[in-house]
């Protein structure tokens, strides 16, 4: 009996009509890698509050077989960001982490350091105004360097809560100085191939300033570092009209895209399921990325091929893993949209300024329903068409709210 359902047949039919190698598009669906995160498999909430999901993982070891389980769903999440110390092992084994992980099929993947939670990170990390906690924090970021090579990091993910909450609390100009003054330390030890990617955030948690709110900025810090350090976007870390596809393409054409961490927002805040509010965004971000991958252009085409798709999500109310499989799928759902798009057209039509038509063109390709072709792709890949479903039928669920209960905390390594 034939793998193919009907469904699939009369879409890839009517792709080949429209000169779409079919073969080609699943060929790369199979190779998409999107990074999952250990704290999205915890308990976490807002700042307001946070509820306790039944199963949700307290450990860095449930952290991972949750995580085997979502790449056991969709075959294109092999590898599992971590946070450090929240995913500190004991006694450090971190080669014991890995070979856990990879015992279950997965991997680590991106290494984050924390300097925002301790009590001493008030006024800031690298950006507070007393150097013994510069230092701290300073000190923390280089053991996640050296984590790095023990996990077989290429990624160190850096994010910075640092601002101002008034008026005169602080020199603007110093604070900017300090981030310049240590920045460098830590660039200097990043594995032989690793990269720095550096996050920015429009605001919060500080309310009159904030030293790294925006890619502007980022991108400033990252070209005085050199090239092994780039910009990390957020897709909930925007003011409101922000184009962020317009971002995506700048950063590109420089050589700074270093990654992602995909999200939602419906105001200027994170941690919506990824393309819940707004999946239109979520495809014309990755029109961008595969437009430049298949292009000719450099760097923005190297650079298209070596992005670091992450997820940060902390899911509150709606589940753990299952949010998770479906975040994953609406990447999948996006990047597979965005192969379907002919460039050669596009680029045609948009020389000629057919203003009307180059965005017709856009948009009729993000209306291709192309859940058959994904089915019929993840059937070749062996596993579940419907991942979200076959996560339901699983009993997974059960298992874990079973042995692991209603705990409190997110926990850690154990």
């Amino acid at each position: 009996m034939s793998n193919y359902h009907p469904a699939y047949e009369i879409l890839a039919e009517s792709l080949e009509c429209q000169g779409i190698d079919v073969t080609a598009v699943k060929k790369a669906l199979k190779l998409q890698h999107i990074e999952t995160p250990s704290w999205g498999y915890a308990n976490s909430g807002t700042r307001f509050k946070a509820f306790a999901w039944p199963g949700a993982a307290t450990t860095t070891r449930q952290k991972m077989d949750d995580a085997a389980m979502v790449h056991k769903m969709t075959g294109i999440a092999p590898s599992v960001a971590i946070h450090i110390p929240w995913d500190r092992p004991e006694d450090d084994d971190y080669e014991g982490m890995c070979q856990y992980a990879e015992a279950q099929g997965v991997s680590v993947g991106a290494v984050n350091p924390n300097v925002f939670q301790d009590d001493e990170y008030r006024l800031g990390s690298l950006g507070n105004p007393d150097p013994a906690i510069r230092r701290r924090a300073l000190d923390h970021l280089l053991e996640c360097c050296q984590i790095m090579r023990k996990v077989k990091s290429d990624v160190l993910s850096l994010w910075f809560a640092d601002g101002t909450n008034f008026a005169g609390q602080d020199s603007l100009r110093g604070r900017k100085q300090r981030f310049e003054q240590t920045l460098p330390t830590v660039y200097e030890n990043l594995p032989p191939n690793g990269r720095m990617l550096i996050e920015y955030k429009f605001f919060e948690p500080t309310f009159y300033s904030t030293d790294l709110p925006d890619w502007g900025t980022s991108y400033a810090m990252c070209l005085k570092l050199g090239s092994q350090a780039q910009v990390l976007v957020d897709l909930g870390h925007h003011a409101q009209g922000v184009n962020i596809e317009h971002i995506v393409a700048f950063l590109l054409v420089e050589g700074r895209l270093g990654g992602f961490h995909f999200n939602n927002r419906k105001y200027a805040d994170d941690d919506l399921i990824v393309g819940s509010v707004n999946p239109y965004e979520l495809f014309l971000i990755y029109n961008e990325l595969t437009s430049a991958a298949q292009g000719a252009e450099e760097p923005a085409r190297s650079t298209s091929r070596n992005v670091a798709y992450m997820l940060d999500q902390c899911h509150n109310i709606e589940g753990k893993i299952a949010p998770i499989i479906y975040s994953v799928l609406n990447c999948q759902e996006a990047y597979a949209k965005s192969l379907l798009v002919p460039q050669d057209r596009l680029a045609a039509v948009q020389a000629k300024g057919n203003v009307l038509e180059a965005h017709r063109l856009i948009t009729d390709v993000y209306r291709t329903d192309v859940r058959p072709l994904l089915a019929q792709v993840r059937e070749e890949m062996g596993v579940p068409t419907d991942p979200i479903t076959a996560y339901w039928a699983s009993s997974y669920e059960e298992k874990i709210r079973s042995e692991r209960g209603l705990a409190t905390t997110s926990g850690g390594y154990q």
